[in-house]
């Protein structure tokens, strides 16, 4: 006999996970990007705008420049700019789109903005390139999954990412909203 599984969840609407910064090798403005996006020791504002100082005067390797660009992003997003984030984004993968930092964070923009299919893709992305928090990667997939209603994949996704990261309380949470059943 075989059976199928069905999934419910109450829906709910949560913020992606947290977003991944990208290391910079070297000083400068471009380090204090960095340190803005990582420590959140300056408003969004002001990293933001150390982050575009760097990019206006400083020289760097093009890594560098890719990571400035996504460290930016990140500020820029969470100060709720998505589309000045989303252009960042998209200017950092043409110089590094093997970066998977930079698709996870698309996604997280994304998700902020409803747009779940676009998220899908960029975070698929992520996956695929084994972005270093692959766990936030995950949860994000999930909440975009849910939201286009692939209960089943947001299900797995929201395991995974709790089994990369089995501390992830945000995780476990999600599954709590589950219900499954067989018939």
């Amino acid at each position: 006999m075989l059976r199928s599984l069905l999934f419910a969840a109450g829906l709910a609407l949560c913020a992606p996970a947290a977003v991944a910064q990208v290391s910079v090798i070297g000083g400068g403005l471009a380090r204090d990007c960095y340190n803005a996006a990582l420590f959140q020791n300056v408003s969004e504002m002001e990293g933001e705008k150390i982050c575009s100082r760097a990019l206006e005067a400083e020289v760097m390797k093009l890594e560098n420049r890719a990571a400035t660009f996504t460290n930016r992003g990140v500020l820029r997003m969470r100060a709720g700019k998505y589309d000045s984030a989303l252009n960042d984004y998209s200017t950092a993968k043409k110089m590094r789109p093997e970066l998977g930092a930079i698709w996870l964070n698309e996604g997280a923009a994304y998700i902020f903005r409803k747009d779940f299919g676009s998220a899908l893709v960029s975070l698929d992305k992520a996956i695929e390139l084994d972005s270093h928090d692959l766990y936030a990667a995950y949860y994000n997939r999930a909440i975009a999954r849910e939201n286009t209603g692939d209960l089943q994949g947001a299900y797995y996704d929201f395991q995974k990412a709790l089994e990369l990261k089995p501390d992830f309380e945000r995780a476990e949470w999600q599954l709590s909203r589950f219900t499954v059943t067989t018939n």
